[in-house]
C-alpha cells in the first residue's frame, strides 16, 4: 500500500492523549460529584486506600490507569514508525482502530459499564497492537 505523509502516524498517538485527556475530565467529573454529595472532603482521601473506602464509582479511575497500561506499547510503536519511516496505510488503518477500540472501552468504561462489551473491545484493541508491533517488526527487520 501506498506511504502516507511521514508525520501521519503520529496523529493517532495526539488522538490516544486526547482520549486520555477527555477520561481524566470523566474522572474528576464523577468523582468531585460523589465527593459532593457523600459530603468527602478532599484530605480524607489522602490515599489510595481511602479512595477505595470512601468511593463506590471507580469507572473512570479505573480507565484512567488503564490507559496507562497497554497504550504504552501503542505509543512506542508509533515512535518507532515514525522514527523507521513505517507510515504506510496498513499502519494508520491499524494504530486508528487501536485509538477507535480503545474510546469504545473507554467510552463502554466511563458510563455503563457493560464488562462484556467492555473485554471484546480491550480483546480486539490488543490484537490490533499486536499486528501493528509485528508490522513494525518486519519493517524493521527488512530494513
Amino acid at each position: 500500500m501506498g506511504a502516507a505523509p511521514a508525520t501521519a502516524i503520529l496523529w493517532p498517538a495526539v488522538a490516544m492523549a486526547g482520549l486520555t485527556f477527555l477520561v481524566w475530565v470523566r474522572l474528576y467529573q464523577l468523582r468531585l460529584g460523589e465527593m459532593a454529595r457523600k459530603r468527602i472532603r478532599a484530605q480524607a482521601l489522602a490515599s489510595a486506600a481511602d479512595s477505595v473506602r470512601l468511593l463506590s464509582d471507580t469507572r473512570a479511575s479505573d480507565n484512567f490507569r488503564n490507559l496507562f497500561e497497554l497504550p504504552v506499547l501503542f505509543y512506542a510503536g508509533v515512535l518507532l514508525a515514525a522514527h523507521i519511516g513505517v507510515s504506510d496505510m496498513v499502519s494508520l488503518a491499524l494504530a486508528w482502530a487501536f485509538v477507535g477500540l480503545r474510546a469504545v472501552r473507554s467510552a463502554v468504561h466511563c458510563t455503563f459499564n457493560h464488562v462484556m462489551m467492555r473485554f471484546v473491545a480491550y480483546v480486539l484493541a490488543t490484537l490490533v497492537l499486536i499486528a501493528f508491533w509485528a508490522r513494525l517488526a518486519f519493517a524493521l527487520a527488512a530494513a
